[in-house]
C-alpha cells in the first residue's frame, strides 16, 4: 500500500526533502512545562535507501551522524545537502512549551495553556504525535516536514489515554496524526504498524484531497486538523428547529453530491455537488412537498478507495459514501470550490440552517457498523486498525476480523470504548450541526456483543434511546445485517427506535406487480403493519415505509427490469440483490412501445399512491419524482455519473405529468390527517370492502378510511390484468364521492386535489390502476 510521502517513516532518495522532526528525550518527561527545543532535545531524522542519517543538537549546531557504514556511499556532496537542510530547519524551529496535558476530552481541544491532544489506545507500547505546520507545507504539497513528538508513557498517559498539551501551537491549519506501536502478533488480533500516520478517531475535521474524485491524488493520505480561529457559526436570532412530529414526516432520501452535480443543475461549477448546491435547490424540495431529507453518508470517506490497488472494481468511485474514515468530520470534498475541511463544516451548517428555515428536517444516514479499513487480506490502515484493532473491531478466536457488514470488518459497537465513541459522535452532530435525526446503516450489527453474538438488550441501542442530548432526534434502524440478523418488527427499541420496514417494501412490490396471494399482506402494510409494531408503546410511525431506497432498483427500473444489470460494476453480475420483486411490464429495459410505457407510468403512480396513503412514515428516493433510471443497475454505489446524478433536464421534461402526480400525492397526504394516524387504526376508523380474503387469486382490494368530520377517503387497488367494476359504499350524510386520483387517466386528470364530482354508485377500475375518492359536500 502506498502512503503520502510526507507521512511515511521512510522515503526514497528522490524524495529528498526533510521528512520529519523527531522529538525525543533521554529520560522520562517530567510534569509541568518543557521547552521542545530544550528539555525534550530536538532530533531530526531522515531515512534514505536503507541508511539512516541523524542530526543531534550540540552547542556548535547540527552535526551529521551516520548510523551505519552504508551512509558513506552518499558522499560528501550528499552530506552538504543534508547539512543545508538541517541548518534551514534550525533557523525556523518551533520554541513551544509543553505540559503533560489532560486525558479528556478525547481528540483536540483548546485549553487555557494551549492545545491539548488525547487519544485512546489500550494495547499501544509507544505513541508519537505527528504535526504538520502551515508554514512547512500542506498535505497537498511535498515540501516541509512533519514534527514527531514521542509521548512518554509515564507522564503523558492516564489509564489507556495518551495525551499532551502544547503552548503556542497555531489555533488552525495544523495537520496532525499519530504513529502507534504495539504487539505485532496478528494471531492475537493486533495490527500495529509504526510506519503509518493514523487519523485521530476524535478529529473534528479531516484534511485529504480537496476535490472529489481527483484521480491525480487517488492515493492521498488523510490527517486530522482543527479550527479554533473561526467565530462560532451564526444560527440567527430567529432560528428554530422544525420539530416535525414523526407521524407527519415525509422523508426524501438523497445524496448531497449527486443532487446537484449534473450540468443540468445549471449551478456554478464551484458549488455543483456541494452542501451549498443543496441550498440552491431547496425550492424543488418545497415544490415536491417533502419535509425531511435523509442524507446518504456525509462523514469523511475516501471516494477513491476502490482504486488503491488493481481489482475488478478499480474503475469506480465510491459515490454513496458507506465507508467511513472518521465519525466526527463532515465530508470535506462536499465543500464548494475545493475549500477544504473548515469550509465544509461551515457550509454544512449553512445547508442545515437553510433547510430548517424552509421547514425541512435533516436526518443523517450513519455507518457505525464498519469502517473504510477493509479486511485482513487487503488491509487499508488509516485509523482504528492501527490504533487498537482488538478494541475497535470484532475478532474471532484466531484474531481475525469478523465480517457481519459485508465490507470486511465489523465495528465492535458494544465495547465500552467504542460505544462511547459512537455516542460522542452522535451528540457532536446534534450539538454542533443541529441535525434532527439518524438512520443507522445495518443497525442489527449494533445489537451484537463483542464476540458477534446477538444481544437481547444491546447497551448501545439502549444508550442511544435514553440519551438526553439525542432525546429530540429521530432514530431509525435498518434492522438487518449481512450476517443474517433480521430484526424487522423486533428491533430492540425502548419505544423510541423506528425501523426501515423491509416487509412493507417487499409486500407492496409483490401485490402491485400482480403476485397472487398478497392481498392480506398488502392490507396489513398499508394500514400500518400492526403485526410488526403494535407492541408496548410503539406507533405506526415507527415503521418507515418505503418501496425504493438508494440500494436496489430505482422506481422506474422496478417497473422496467425483471433482472439486475450490474455489468458496469466489474463483479460479473455477482453483486446486488437478486430478490427485487420487480416486473418489466412486458419488455426488459428501455422501449418505445407506447402501451408498455403507459403501463409503467401507471405502475409508478400506483406505488407512489400506496406509499402516500399508508399509515406509517413514508420515504421516497431522490429522482423517483421524475422517473430516474439506472438502466437496471441495482447496486450503483461506484458510479459518479448520470447513473446516480439527479438529472434536472429530465425533471423539467416531466414536470407537468409524472412530477405533478408525485408532488400532489404528497401534498394530499399532508392535508389529510386520516392518512397519518398517531395510533393504530381501530375498527371505527377503517372499513375493508372485502369478504373474500382467502381467495388466493384475488388481486383487488378496496377500503374506506373514516374521518370524524365526514371527509371519508375511499381507496381501491386493482392488480388484475382486466377491468373491475367496484360497488362504492354510501358516502357520509349530505356528501358525495369526488374523484381525486385515477392512475389510469392522463395528466392532469390522474390527480385533482379538489376532486372531480359526478361519481355514481359504481366505478370501473382499469387493469393495474388505483383510485382515491373523497367524500365532499
Amino acid at each position: 500500500m502506498l502512503h503520502h510521502p510526507l507521512l511515511c517513516a521512510s522515503r526514497t532518495a528522490t524524495q529528498s526533502t526533510l521528512c520529519a522532526f523527531v522529538f525525543s528525550g533521554t529520560g522520562n518527561v517530567l510534569p509541568g512545562r518543557n521547552s521542545l527545543a530544550g528539555n525534550f532535545g530536538l532530533k531530526f531524522s531522515k531515512q534514505m535507501s536503507g541508511s539512516k542519517l541523524n542530526y543531534s543538537q550540540t552547542r556548535e549546531g547540527f552535526k551529521l551522524r551516520t548510523t551505519n557504514a552504508n551512509a558513506n556511499a552518499y558522499g560528501h556532496a550528499q552530506e552538504e545537502v543534508l547539512k543545508e537542510e538541517a541548518i534551514e530547519v534550525v533557523e525556523n524551529r518551533p520554541s513551544w512549551e509543553t505540559s503533560p496535558g489532560q486525558a479528556f476530552p478525547l481528540g483536540v481541544s483548546q485549553v487555557d495553556n494551549g492545545i491539548n491532544f488525547a487519544i485512546f489506545s489500550q494495547h499501544a507500547t509507544a505513541v508519537t504525535l505527528c504535526l504538520l505546520l502551515p508554514e512547512r507545507g500542506s498535505i497537498d504539497t511535498l515540501d516541509g516536514g512533519m514534527i514527531e513528538l514521542a509521548l512518554d508513557p509515564h507522564s503523558n498517559k492516564t489509564g489507556d489515554i495518551w495525551h499532551i498539551c502544547i503552548e503556542d501551537l497555531p489555533r488552525s491549519n495544523v495537520l496532525y496524526g499519530y504513529q502507534i506501536d504495539g504487539p505485532q502478533d496478528w494471531g492475537t488480533g493486533h495490527r500495529f504498524d509504526r510506519s503509518i500516520v493514523l487519523v485521530d478517531p476524535y478529529a473534528k475535521l479531516i484534511e485529504g484531497r480537496r476535490y472529489f474524485g481527483d484521480i491525480s491524488r487517488k492515493l492521498s493520505k488523510f490527517l486530522g486538523t482543527y479550527d479554533f480561529d473561526s467565530l462560532p457559526f451564526d444560527w440567527g436570532e430567529n432560528y428554530n428547529l422544525p420539530n416535525i412530529a414523526e407521524k407527519d414526516l415525509v422523508i426524501y432520501e438523497m445524496n448531497v453530491r449527486a443532487f446537484t452535480m449534473d450540468e443540468s443543475s445549471e449551478l456554478d461549477n464551484n458549488i455543483r455537488g456541494s452542501y451549498l448546491g443543496v441550498i440552491e435547490k431547496i425550492p424543488h424540495l418545497l415544490e415536491l412537498g417533502i419535509n425531511a431529507v435523509e442524507l446518504l453518508p456525509i462523514f469523511e470517506f475516501d471516494e477513491m478507495e476502490l482504486q488503491r490497488r488493481p481489482n475488478p472494481r478499480d474503475h469506480m468511485i465510491n459515490t454513496w459514501g458507506y465507508s467511513t474514515i472518521n465519525f466526527f468530520a463532515p465530508m470535506s470534498r462536499y465543500a464548494s470550490a475545493g475549500g477544504g475541511p473548515a469550509n465544509a463544516s461551515q457550509e454544512l451548517k449553512q445547508m442545515v440552517k437553510a433547510l430548517h428555515s424552509a421547514g425541512i428536517e435533516v436526518i443523517l444516514d450513519v455507518v457505525y457498523n464498519h469502517t473504510n479499513e477493509a479486511d485482513d487480506p487487503n488491509p487499508y490502515t488509516t485509523s482504528f486498525r492501527g490504533i487498537d484493532n482488538k478494541v475497535y473491531y470484532m475478532l474471532d478466536d484466531k484474531g481475525q476480523l469478523l465480517n457481519f457488514s459485508g465490507c470486511g470488518n465489523t465495528l465492535n459497537c458494544n465495547h465500552p470504548v467504542v460505544m462511547d465513541l459512537i455516542l460522542d459522535s452522535l451528540r457532536h452532530w446534534v450539538t454542533e450541526y443541529h441535525v434532527d435525526g439518524f438512520r443507522f446503516d445495518l443497525a442489527s450489527i449494533l445489537c451484537r456483543g463483542t464476540d458477534g453474538s446477538p444481544l437481547n438488550a444491546p447497551p448501545l441501542i439502549r444508550a442511544i434511546a435514553k440519551d438526553a442530548v439525542l432525546s429530540r432526534c429521530k432514530i431509525i434502524a435498518e434492522p438487518w445485517d449481512c450476517g443474517g440478523l433480521y430484526l424487522v418488527g423486533s428491533f430492540p427499541n425502548w419505544d423510541r427506535w423506528a425501523e426501515w420496514n423491509g416487509k412493507y417494501r417487499d409486500d407492496i412490490r409483490k401485490f402491485i406487480k400482480g403476485d397472487s396471494g398478497m392481498k392480506g399482506s398488502f392490507a396489513t402494510r398499508v394500514s400500518g403493519s400492526s403485526d410488526l409494531y403494535r407492541v408496548n408503546k410503539r406507533r405506526p410511525y415507527h415503521g418507515i415505509n418505503f418501496v425504493i431506497a438508494h440500494d436496489g432498483f430505482s422506481l422506474r427500473d422496478l417497473v422496467s427490469y425483471n433482472f439486475k444489470h450490474n455489468e458496469a460494476n466489474g463483479e460479473g453480475g455477482n453483486d446486488g440483490c437478486n430478490d427485487n420483486f420487480s416486473w418489466n411490464c412486458g419488455f426488459e429495459g428501455e422501449t418505445d412501445d407506447a402501451s408498455i410505457r403507459a403501463l409503467r407510468s401507471r405502475q409508478m403512480k400506483n406505488f407512489h399512491l400506496a406509499l402516500m396513503i399508508s399509515q406509517g412514515t413514508p420515504m421516497m428516493l431522490m429522482g423517483d419524482e421524475y422517473g430516474h433510471t439506472r438502466y437496471g443497475n441495482n447496486n450503483s454505489y461506484g458510479h459518479d455519473s448520470a447513473i446516480n446524478f439527479f438529472l434536472w433536464d429530465q425533471l423539467d421534461a416531466r414536470k407537468g405529468d409524472h412530477f405533478r402526480f408525485f408532488s400532489n400525492a404528497i401534498k394530499y397526504r399532508h392535508a389529510h390527517k386520516t392518512l397519518s394516524h398517531e395510533n393504530f387504526l381501530s375498527e371505527n376508523e377503517i372499513t375493508w370492502h372485502e369478504d373474500n380474503w382467502d381467495n388466493y387469486e384475488s388481486k383487488f382490494l378496496a377500503f374506506t378510511l373514516h374521518d370524524k368530520s365526514g371527509g371519508d377517503i375511499y381507496l381501491a387497488f386493482n392488480a388484475h390484468d382486466y377491468f373491475l367494476k367496484a360497488l362504492l359504499p354510501t358516502p357520509p350524510t349530505k356528501r358525495k364521492w369526488f374523484r381525486v386520483v385515477d392512475t389510469n387517466l392522463q395528466s392532469p386528470d390522474d390527480i385533482v386535489l379538489d376532486g372531480v364530482p359526478g361519481i355514481g354508485e359504481t366505478y370501473s377500475i382499469a387493469p393495474y390502476s388505483s383510485i382515491l375518492l373523497e367524500a365532499k359536500f
